[in-house]
Protein backbone atom coordinates (compact mmCIF):
# COMPACT_ATOMS: atom_id res chain seq x y z
CA UNK A 1 0.00 0.00 0.00
CA UNK A 2 0.88 3.32 -0.84
CA UNK A 3 2.59 5.37 2.04
CA UNK A 4 2.30 9.40 2.02
CA UNK A 5 4.43 11.30 4.51
CA UNK A 6 3.26 14.08 5.45
CA UNK A 7 3.02 17.17 7.82
CA UNK A 8 -0.06 19.29 8.52
CA UNK A 9 1.60 22.56 7.91
CA UNK A 10 3.22 21.99 4.34
CA UNK A 11 1.16 23.45 1.58
CA UNK A 12 2.68 20.83 -0.66
CA UNK A 13 1.22 17.51 1.56
CA UNK A 14 -2.23 19.57 1.35
CA UNK A 15 -1.54 19.66 -2.65
CA UNK A 16 -0.92 15.66 -2.36
CA UNK A 17 -3.97 15.03 -0.50
CA UNK A 18 -6.27 17.09 -2.63
CA UNK A 19 -4.82 15.37 -5.84
CA UNK A 20 -5.28 11.70 -3.98
CA UNK A 21 -9.04 12.77 -3.30
CA UNK A 22 -9.90 14.08 -7.10
CA UNK A 23 -8.62 10.87 -7.86
CA UNK A 24 -11.31 9.06 -6.27
CA UNK A 25 -8.09 7.51 -4.03
CA UNK A 26 -9.18 7.10 -0.49
CA UNK A 27 -7.43 7.05 2.75
CA UNK A 28 -6.78 3.73 4.49
CA UNK A 29 -8.06 1.44 0.89
CA UNK A 30 -5.54 3.15 -1.34
CA UNK A 31 -2.96 4.98 0.96
CA UNK A 32 -2.24 5.64 4.31
CA UNK A 33 -0.88 8.88 5.31
CA UNK A 34 2.07 9.14 8.71
CA UNK A 35 2.63 12.31 10.17
CA UNK A 36 6.41 13.13 9.01
CA UNK A 37 6.32 16.47 10.84
CA UNK A 38 9.91 17.77 12.65
CA UNK A 39 10.66 14.91 15.48
CA UNK A 40 8.47 12.11 14.52
CA UNK A 41 8.86 8.82 13.60
CA UNK A 42 7.84 9.47 10.66
CA UNK A 43 10.64 12.41 9.81
CA UNK A 44 13.32 9.24 10.81
CA UNK A 45 11.43 7.47 7.94
CA UNK A 46 11.93 10.28 5.32
CA UNK A 47 15.31 10.67 6.43
CA UNK A 48 16.58 6.80 6.61
CA UNK A 49 14.84 6.52 3.28
CA UNK A 50 15.22 9.13 1.02
CA UNK A 51 18.12 10.92 2.89
CA UNK A 52 16.28 14.39 3.03
CA UNK A 53 13.87 15.50 5.58
CA UNK A 54 11.60 16.72 3.22
CA UNK A 55 7.42 16.23 3.01
CA UNK A 56 5.67 14.83 1.28
CA UNK A 57 7.63 11.90 0.76
CA UNK A 58 5.90 8.81 -1.01
CA UNK A 59 7.03 5.21 -0.45
CA UNK A 60 5.07 2.20 -2.52
CA UNK A 61 7.03 -1.33 -2.58
CA UNK A 62 10.78 -0.04 -4.11
CA UNK A 63 9.40 2.95 -5.17
CA UNK A 64 10.08 6.58 -3.26
CA UNK A 65 10.29 10.26 -3.81
CA UNK A 66 9.77 13.50 -2.85
CA UNK A 67 8.30 16.52 -4.71
CA UNK A 68 4.54 17.06 -4.67
CA UNK A 69 4.52 17.03 -8.43
CA UNK A 70 5.98 13.53 -8.97
CA UNK A 71 3.77 12.42 -6.41
CA UNK A 72 0.79 13.60 -7.90
CA UNK A 73 1.60 12.07 -11.08
CA UNK A 74 2.75 9.03 -9.71
CA UNK A 75 -0.83 8.95 -7.98
CA UNK A 76 -2.20 9.27 -11.40
CA UNK A 77 -0.19 6.75 -13.06
CA UNK A 78 -0.78 4.55 -10.26
CA UNK A 79 -5.40 5.00 -10.51
CA UNK A 80 -4.85 4.59 -14.37
CA UNK A 81 -2.99 1.05 -14.48
CA UNK A 82 -4.97 -1.80 -14.52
Amino acid sequence: MIQLYLSASCPFCKKVLLAASQFGLEESKDFTTIDAASGTPGREVVLSVGGKGMVPFLIDGDTSMYESDDIVTYLKKTISSP
